[in-house]
């Protein structure tokens, strides 16, 4: 479980349930808004990530996908501001690694 916090102070939580583990290449997890006790919120989206790990040479690239069950779940998280969050999240972590 985890909280994101926006720019304005507006938090929302998030869990992932993972589905799978294959230990050094890739997990799965489910991921599903919820309360601040883990209560998923049916209202919202859920979405499914494979994370997949695969070294070359001395770095690793990260491949992330990310499904929706359905066309209008993809675009409700979209709307919510998704895109860029996580564009944001990518860009701090980059800083993080190279800085």
């Amino acid at each position: 479980m985890y909280r994101m916090q926006g720019p304005d102070g507006t938090a929302m939580w998030s869990r992932a349930d993972y589905e799978k583990i294959d230990a050094e290449n890739y997990f799965i997890v489910r991921n599903a808004f919820c309360d601040e006790n883990g209560n998923v919120n049916p209202e919202l989206p859920r979405m499914r990530w494979k994370n997949v790990f695969t070294a070359i040479g001395d770095t690793t690239m990260v491949e992330i996908q990310i499904q929706c069950d359905r066309e209008e779940d993809l675009k409700k998280i979209i709307e919510m501001g998704f895109e860029e969050g996580f564009t944001s999240g990518l860009q701090n972590l980059e800083d993080m690694l190279v800085g």
